[in-house]
């Protein structure tokens, strides 16, 4: 960074009280030029501003820079204020009481903290929202809280436990207006009833066999079985402390399922030789879940109940649970188990059918792990930890605050991304080649009136080989005549020119 530009906002308190905070998604700085630029790398932001642009100097400055131009940091606010002097904020709130920014400075702390400062109730004015509705995905009015000491309506999808924020990006409004859950039922409305059936078998079993790859797991017929039933389930399944324990002994091995949250530290890691260990990520310290937990519930609730759009509320909860990662295992199927738990809650998904977004995640791994590891690889810069010879996890350090307040902006725009490319491909292939598939049959009985049987084999043996019967496969259709098998392979041959994903 140019040794000219002084830091501005957000940045400037969090080295002036030297808090201990993961990167945010923007950094202010000021330059002696008078250009406005802009610099993204990475999905980090760096803004220039211009002079004309200068706060001053003191703790209120830059707080109401902050707030006006890079947004609400709950984390950084939150840290904040547990080294702030009291006096100061109370000498800022003064300058201007029933300003906008000084308000949202009170309340924030209020919220925050749970401390109340020694100020008097505003008595009138109109409410101003903790969010901002144009810039963040905020709760419903009728699901807001009030706060009357600064006339704040609060907004948040969460509590002070756990509450995450979405930011609405070019990109999001740009994926919203897309209306995927529509484009998606006009083109199942294509098909009929008993193709959208066999369709829908696939896709479930697409999505199970999926999820479990990710993990590099191979499951046997029973938890395979037992996944596909929990996704059939979704409509009627809910979101609770017992119902995620139950889910989570039905698809785990046995052995390693719970009765309650886990009680020891876990963490996603690498073994590159015995001994060595590489830290991709480190969950919240085991006396930290409970609390997190039960608030994580409670801002899934909150979403669900809301207007939000569904993808980015199966983004948060989706995210929100694996990041938390409240078992010792099956964290990572669970997360992807919420996310079609959240789009079908909230009728995104189509009635009774899946998007099989695992199998998306599965062929985009890279990209995948980047909204993982978007928010993990800034993460691990924080934990203090250190691992005995059996590989067991201790941090020493406080590391709470790190997931409470996560901006989820990358997160949700990732999950509309894995969701466009799963109906575009996915869904839109399997439906299409069912539908080739069932137009070859009928093609094909107009030859020889033969069982399904045979007629789906000879058409597996044919698409292995180019549309062509091989001399070995002869053997297993003795029953045709050779003019018919030249009929019916000419059927295949067409149908794959057409085709070209078949």
């Amino acid at each position: 960074m140019n040794n000219n530009l002084q830091a501005l906002g957000y940045k400037e308190l969090s080295t002036r009280y030297n808090l201990e905070i993961i990167k945010p998604w923007c950094c202010s700085w000021l330059s002696s030029q008078r250009e406005r630029k802009t610099h993204i790398e990475n999905n980090f932001s760096e803004e220039i501003y211009a002079p004309s642009y200068d706060p001053g100097n003191n703790l209120g400055d830059h707080l109401t820079f902050a707030l006006k131009y890079e947004g609400v940091n709950l984390e950084i606010l939150s840290a904040l204020f547990e080294v702030v002097e009291q006096k100061d904020l109370i000498d800022f709130i003064k300058t201007q009481p029933t300003g906008k920014y000084t308000r949202l400075v009170w309340f924030f702390y209020e919220w925050l903290t749970g401390k109340e400062l020694p100020l008097d109730t505003l008595k009138q004015g109109n409410y101003i929202p903790a969010l901002d509705p144009v810039k963040y995905y905020v709760l419903d009015e009728k699901l807001s809280k009030k706060f009357k000491r600064q006339r704040v309506n609060c907004n948040l999808i969460g509590t002070v436990d756990y509450c995450p924020v979405v930011r609405k990006t070019k990109l999001l409004k740009e994926f919203e207006a897309m209306k995927l859950d529509e484009h998606a039922q006009k083109m199942i409305d294509k098909y009929p009833e008993e193709l959208l059936y066999r369709a829908t078998q696939y896709l479930y079993a697409k999505e199970t066999k999926s999820s479990f790859e990710i993990e590099r797991e191979t499951p046997d017929k029973r938890r395979t079985a037992r996944f596909i039933e929990l996704l059939h389930q979704i409509e009627h399944n809910s979101i609770s402390k017992s119902e995620l324990i139950r889910l989570q002994k039905e698809i785990v091995d046995k052995r390693f399922a719970l009765d309650d949250y886990r009680i020891s530290q876990n963490y996603v890691g690498q073994s590159i030789a015995p001994g060595r260990e590489i830290v991709h990520f480190a969950a919240p310290k085991p006396e930290n879940i409970n609390s997190m937990m039960t608030a994580w519930i409670q801002c899934a609730q909150n979403m669900l109940e809301s207007g939000i759009s569904p993808v980015v509320t199966a983004a948060v909860i989706g995210y929100g649970f694996v990041f938390l990662h409240p078992f010792d295992d099956g964290n990572g199927r669970l997360h992807r188990y919420l996310i079609h738990y959240a789009l079908g809650k909230k009728h995104f998904s189509p009635p009774g059918l899946i998007f099989p977004v695992s199998a998306t995640m599965l062929k985009n791994m890279p990209q995948y792990d980047g909204t993982l590891e978007h928010f993990s690889r800034e993460l691990m810069q924080h934990v203090e930890y250190t691992l005995d010879d059996d590989g067991e996890m201790t941090v020493s350090n406080e590391t709470a605050q790190f997931y409470r307040y996560q901006d989820m902006t990358f997160q949700s725009e990732g999950l509309f991304g894995f969701i466009r490319d799963t109906i575009e491909d996915e869904l839109n292939t399997e439906l299409e080649y069912l539908n080739v598939f069932d137009q070859a049959r009928n093609k094909m009985r107009e030859v020889v009136d033969m069982p399904d049987r045979k007629l789906d084999l000879f058409i597996k043996v044919c698409l292995q080989n180019h549309g062509k019967i091989s001399k070995s496969k002869t053997s297993q259709f003795s029953m045709l005549t050779s003019d018919e098998i030249n009929k019916l392979s000419s059927i295949i041959q067409e149908i794959i020119k057409k085709n070209k994903k078949i």
